[in-house]
């Protein structure tokens, strides 16, 4: 699963996700929790940025205030969902990141840890996108994280990962149309051994409401693996 995410810096988003238009966008994040708006890639036309809130409402969902909000899909059923069988056809999504969180069990505690990319470079999560419209006409933008099988540096920590996209299937996955299962299976498998690392960080991430680059500072004597 994934519960938690981090995009920090964010000075070369437009560029590294051949973005032409420049918007505003937020501060960096170190702690990116469900309910949060985040800056999402998507294409029309060109690849745009737009801001998204996590946990998808479906657009044919009645009443957004009762929704389930998934914030994570498992790859392997997303055909079969409702919920997410018809934005896996058509509104295909990247979710730009830095690192991701995972909990291990220690003693009787559960200790944070941050995982990311050994160089610290953005990446995308693959996700999937829906528009919802209240009565009034009001539009809701919400995404959901695609989860697969943990790969080698996760899977102490964790039974599931979210799906990392190789950097050269990013375009074909923003791309129109579906995609056949054999593409899908091979864009959403975990991502390759040993391009990830993960180290102990401090629990001060375990409330959403913290942020700040300490939180992604490895636990003094924990070190990287």
């Amino acid at each position: 699963m994934c519960g938690r995410f981090t995009i920090a810096p964010l000075v070369d988003l437009f560029d590294r996700f051949h973005v032409a238009e420049r918007v505003p966008l937020p501060l960096p994040r170190y702690n990116v929790a469900p309910s949060q708006e985040v800056p999402v890639v998507i294409r029309e036309v060109g690849n745009r940025i737009v801001m998204m809130r996590w946990g998808l409402v479906p657009s044919w969902t009645k009443d957004e205030k009762t929704a389930g909000k998934p914030i994570n899909a498992r790859a392997e059923t997303l055909a079969e969902r409702p919920t997410f069988r018809e934005s896996l056809r058509s509104r295909r999504c990247l979710v730009p990141a830095t690192g991701f969180y995972e909990w291990k069990k220690v003693g009787n505690a559960r200790a944070p840890h941050h995982i990311r990319r050994k160089g610290g470079e953005l990446f995308a999560f693959a996700g999937l996108y829906d528009r919802w419209r209240s009565a009034s006409g009001g539009e809701l933008r919400t995404f959901t994280i695609i989860t697969t099988e943990p790969n080698r540096t996760v899977s102490p920590l964790h039974d599931r990962m979210p799906a990392i996209l190789r950097e050269e299937d990013e375009g074909r996955w923003l791309g129109a149309g579906p995609l056949d299962p054999a593409a899908l299976a091979s864009m959403l498998a975990p991502y390759p051994d040993g391009m990830l690392e993960a180290y102990r960080v401090s629990p001060r991430v375990n409330s959403p409401a913290a942020d700040g680059p300490d939180l992604v500072a490895p636990v003094q004597g924990a070190g990287l693996p």
